[in-house]
């Protein structure tokens, strides 16, 4: 693993396990035959590099949404009586 990519891609995207999860996502597509989204140092660039070079370039981002809110209907039923 390149050390440079990872920090790179850590000021990109500080929250670490979203990075792990988007980098894991991608070095799965790239090893099922997906191209890259940037051209690679050398022919035969460690998919997990590619991946990392890729979030640090800002070709790679990751969006969190809404968590949906829980629905208690114990809490519904209490205001009724």
């Amino acid at each position: 693993m390149n050390a440079t990519y990872l920090e790179k891609a850590k000021e990109r995207m500080p929250n670490i396990p979203l990075l792990v999860n988007v980098v894991s996502k991608r070095v799965r597509q790239l090893n099922a035959g997906q191209r890259p989204l940037i051209k690679p140092d050398t022919p035969d660039m460690d998919h997990l590099d590619l991946a990392l070079k890729e979030v640090a370039e800002g070709k790679l981002s990751a969006e969190l949404g809404a968590l949906p809110t829980p629905r208690s209907d114990a809490a519904s039923s209490l205001l009724a009586l």
